[in-house]
């Protein structure tokens, strides 16, 4: 049975226990180095063929396209001056100077520096920094005619094998170039630094290794639908899956970040788990889906608006099962199959102060609950 944590727009303990997450960014202790590597046009025939695209580029086109605007993040997080750091990635967003990257990657940093593949090195100010999306924004002070904004295109769109490329700084490999499909739309990735985890990611089985954090993926038109942050593997190197966090959340974070700082996330702040089969059995429910309220959290948005709890226990079969909790059915007239569906909603459509209208099954009736969204807590 999945379970979650506090569903501030993303705690899920073991919901995706079963992915090791390693976060794409050098350490101190791995070889930084600085050479061009671009993907030939044979790649280009080998992915997505049956495109229907109009306007579809060959990834020579995408990597001449974007070059000007993807970035090399040099990260100091020590004292001195000789402390060596690690490397990240990242993309021009603006004429004024603003560069996205990840949080990860210049957390606890003392300096950043920012290089352009044609070799022109700035030092960065940090602006704004999201750990619950992993979104940071960086800024250097350049003419703005020397800077080339990377277009932001519409992740909504995407379809699972559609082709798409990444550019980035894989093992500090300045300026590299991958390409393959989109795998998966809609994962939940668990993020360590936060205690949450990130709803609506695109998974992709284009090679995205250590350095690449921060840099885009592209569609086939060369706009970026993503940021790549994140690979499921055991040993820290690509094992074929990777995670990029999807366009459509760029676009509503990062504004935002400009302009503040800092992102507020809505929280609901109940924790539960979702309803598989043996649940749902012992529900008496004919359908494994919804989710079940275990804990209601004190003073919380749901808590204020009078949701349930599990008030007890019972083993089955030698597990125990809490039962007698509310069942989230859908989430403003959008069915709930499992969790990853409301965090989704929370991430795609609802601001802190907003209200939701939770239709809830409570004693064999159903009923619609509103809630008032807040701000995420901070440490939980």
């Amino acid at each position: 049975m999945n379970k979650s944590g506090l569903l501030v727009g993303g705690a899920t303990g073991s919901i995706v226990a079963v992915i090791i997450v390693t976060l794409l960014f050098i350490s101190p202790s791995e070889p930084i180095k600085s050479e061009i590597n671009v993907e030939d046009q044979q790649a280009a025939n080998a992915i997505d063929n049956t495109s229907t695209f109009s306007n579809r580029l060959s990834l020579i086109e995408i990597f001449e396209k974007s070059e000007p605007g993807v970035v090399r993040v040099n990260v100091q997080k020590g004292e001195t001056e000789d402390t060596r750091g690690g490397v990240g990635s990242g993309f021009v967003f603006d004429k004024k100077g603003h560069i996205i990257t990840n949080a990860h990657v210049i957390k606890d940093a003392n300096k950043v520096v920012v290089t352009f593949l044609d070799g022109r090195s700035y030092n960065a100010e940090i602006i704004g920094t999201d750990e619950y999306t992993d979104i940071a924004v960086i800024k250097v002070e350049v003419d703005s005619d020397l800077l080339y904004p990377l277009s932001i295109g519409d992740s909504s769109n995407l379809k699972v094998g559609e082709g798409i490329a990444a550019i980035g700084n894989p093992f500090g490999l300045s300026g590299s170039m991958t390409s393959g499909i989109i795998s998966q739309l809609g994962r939940l990735l668990p993020y360590q630094d936060s205690g949450f985890s990130i709803p609506d990611v695109i998974q992709t089985d284009a090679a995205i290794n250590p350095g690449n954090s921060g840099g885009p993926l592209l569609n086939m038109q060369g706009e970026i639908v993503g940021i790549n942050t994140a690979i499921q593997s055991s040993t820290g190197e690509f094992t074929g899956v990777g995670f990029a966090v999807p366009s459509q959340t760029v676009a509503k974070i990062v504004p935002t970040l400009v302009e503040d700082g800092e992102y507020k996330h809505p929280w609901i702040g109940i924790s539960g788990r979702d309803i598989d089969p043996d649940l749902a059995k012992v529900l008496n429910r004919t359908e494994a889906i919804g989710f079940l309220i275990v804990t209601v959290v004190e003073d919380g948005p749901a808590f204020d608006a009078g949701l349930i709890g599990s008030d007890k226990t019972i083993e089955v079969e030698g597990r125990n099962y809490s039962i007698g909790g509310d069942i989230i059915l859908s989430v403003d007239g959008l069915d709930i199959r499992k969790i990853d569906d409301i965090l989704i909603h929370l991430q795609r459509a609802k601001s802190v102060g907003d209200e939701m209208i939770l239709e809830i099954l409570r004693d064999g009736r159903t009923a619609d609950i509103s809630i008032i969204l807040e701000e995420r807590p901070n440490g939980n």
